[in-house]
C-alpha cells in the first residue's frame, strides 16, 4: 500500500485515507480470553486489563469465561466451528496436548516470556519429548497443611517439622482437647489422594526424581517410598473426625471455619474460602519431613496456563500479551489478587496474604514437583489418578493394607503402560 501511495501521487490523498482507517481497524483489534475460571472476572476487568493497558493501550483484551463443568466441552466446540477466542485458558497436561495435537494451539517455542519459567513449571504444557512448548505458565496450587492458630497457642502447640512431632502434636490435640485433629473426609475420595498422598508422598519419592522414575520405568508403585505414603495416610485414621467416612470436602471446609478442627490438609486454594468465612487467623506449614535434616518437597502443582488460537488473526498481539503474563508485574498483581494461586514465573513477588506468603515462601525452602499421576500416566485404562482416589481412601478408612493398595495402583499401571511392563 505504501509503494502504491508513493508510486500514485495523484492517488495519494485517497490511499492515506485508507491506510487511516486501516490503523484505526487495527487499533480496536480486541482479544477475546477464554477460561473456566468465572470467579476471576472482575479481577480481570478491574486489575489485570488495566494494568496490561497501561503499557499497550492499543490492545484490548475481552475476558470471557464459560463455567468450569462446561468449559471443555464449550471449547472444544468453539474450536471446532472457529468461533474461539484469540487467547485459550489451558487445563494442565492431557486436556491440553490433546487441543495442540489437533492443531488448536499455536506452538509457542521462541516465546521470550517462557525464558522465565523453569521446566517444572512448564512441564504440564509440553509435549511427551519436551520439544513443543504450547502454553505458557500462568498459575500453580500448593500443597500443606492450614492450622488454626488460636487453637495452637490455646493447647501451647509448636507447628511440626518432621513427621515425629506431626504425630506429637495428632496425639495431644486428641487427648488433650474437644477439637478434630486432622479435618479431612474420605466421602469423596479425591481428597485422600489429593490432599493426603501426593501432599505428603513428594518427602518418600523424592520429587521429581520419583515422578520421572514411574514414567520411565525405573520405579514402581510398589516401591518402598509408595508403601511408605500410604502407612503413613493409614496412621491419620485415629486423628481423624468422627464419621469421617461421610464426610465430604464442603463438611471438612466447614468444620475448620466453625473452629472446630485443627490442622486441615489443605491446597492453596482453600485460603480464600477461609479468609472469607473463618473469623480466627490461621497459619500453614509444608508437609513434615521424615526426620531432622532432610530434603523437604513440596507438590507445586501446575494449575492455570494460556496459549494461543491457532485460528486467531491477532497473534502477535496475543504474544505481547503472554510475554506481559510472564512478568513479575503481572505475577504480583494475580497472587494478591487470587491468594492461594501463585505464579509459575522465576521472578520474587511480595504477597500481601500472610497464609499465601507462607505458602509461597516454602519455595526457597523445598524442592518443587507436581501431582505424580497427572503427566502420561491417567491417560490408559485403569486410570492412574481414579485408583489412586479409591486406594487412598480405602487406606485411611483401613479396609486396604499399604501393601494392596501399592499392588493394585502397579498392577493397573502394568496394564497398559509399556515403560512399566
Amino acid at each position: 500500500m505504501r509503494k502504491v501511495c508513493s508510486a500514485l501521487p495523484s492517488y495519494k490523498l485517497a490511499c492515506f485515507a485508507t491506510l487511516l482507517l486501516a490503523g484505526m481497524a487495527q487499533a480496536s483489534d480486541t482479544l477475546y480470553v477464554e477460561s473456566w475460571r468465572t470467579d476471576d472476572a472482575n479481577i480481570w476487568s478491574d486489575t489485570i486489563i488495566p494494568a496490561f493497558n497501561k503499557h499497550h493501550p492499543d490492545i484490548k483484551i475481552q475476558f470471557s469465561p464459560t463455567p468450569p463443568t462446561d468449559y471443555n466441552s464449550a471449547l472444544q466446540a468453539k474450536l471446532q466451528a472457529g468461533s474461539a477466542g484469540d487467547i485459550i485458558t489451558c487445563r494442565p497436561f492431557d486436556a491440553s496436548l490433546q487441543l495442540f495435537d489437533s492443531g488448536y494451539l499455536e506452538k509457542l517455542n521462541g516465546l521470550k516470556g517462557l525464558e522465565d519459567f523453569s521446566d517444572v513449571a512448564k512441564s504440564a504444557w509440553v509435549t511427551d519429548d519436551g520439544r513443543e512448548q504450547f502454553c505458557l505458565p500462568m498459575a500453580s496450587v500448593i500443597h500443606g497443611f492450614i492450622y488454626n492458630k488460636e487453637i495452637f497457642e490455646e493447647l501451647n502447640l509448636t507447628v511440626p517439622k518432621t513427621q515425629d512431632e506431626f504425630f506429637k502434636v495428632l496425639a495431644k490435640i486428641k487427648s488433650e482437647s474437644r477439637y478434630t485433629p486432622l479435618d479431612m473426609g474420605t466421602a469423596d475420595q479425591w481428597e485422600a489422594a489429593t490432599m493426603g498422598f501426593q501432599n505428603i508422598g513428594p518427602n518418600y519419592w523424592k520429587g521429581e526424581a520419583g515422578r520421572k522414575g514411574l514414567i520411565d520405568g525405573t520405579a514402581k508403585l510398589t516401591d518402598q517410598a509408595y508403601v511408605d505414603t500410604w502407612k503413613e495416610l493409614a496412621k491419620w485414621k485415629p486423628y481423624l473426625g468422627r464419621g469421617f467416612e461421610a464426610q465430604k470436602y464442603s463438611d471438612s471446609q466447614n468444620l475448620f471455619t466453625l473452629g472446630r478442627a485443627a490442622i486441615y490438609p489443605a491446597g492453596s486454594w482453600d485460603i480464600q474460602t477461609f479468609n472469607n468465612q473463618a473469623d480466627f487467623e490461621f497459619g500453614a506449614f509444608p508437609p513434615p519431613v521424615l526426620k531432622q535434616g532432610d530434603t523437604c518437597y513440596i507438590s507445586d502443582h501446575t494449575d492455570i496456563g494460556m496459549g494461543i488460537n491457532t485460528a486467531s488473526k491477532h497473534k502477535e498481539a496475543a504474544k505481547i500479551f503472554l510475554n506481559w503474563m510472564a512478568s513479575a508485574e503481572f505475577g504480583e498483581l494475580f497472587a494478591n489478587a487470587v491468594p492461594g494461586f501463585f505464579p509459575l514465573s522465576n521472578h520474587s513477588v511480595a504477597i500481601k496474604d500472610p497464609a499465601a506468603q507462607t505458602f509461597i515462601s516454602w519455595r526457597q525452602q523445598c524442592e518443587s514437583t507436581i501431582r505424580n499421576s497427572y503427566q502420561i500416566l491417567s491417560r490408559g485404562t485403569p486410570n492412574l489418578e481414579n485408583q489412586l482416589w479409591n486406594v487412598s481412601a480405602q487406606v485411611i478408612n483401613g479396609t486396604m493394607t499399604p501393601e494392596q493398595a501399592a499392588t493394585e495402583t502397579q498392577q493397573g499401571l502394568e496394564q497398559w503402560y509399556g515403560p512399566q511392563q
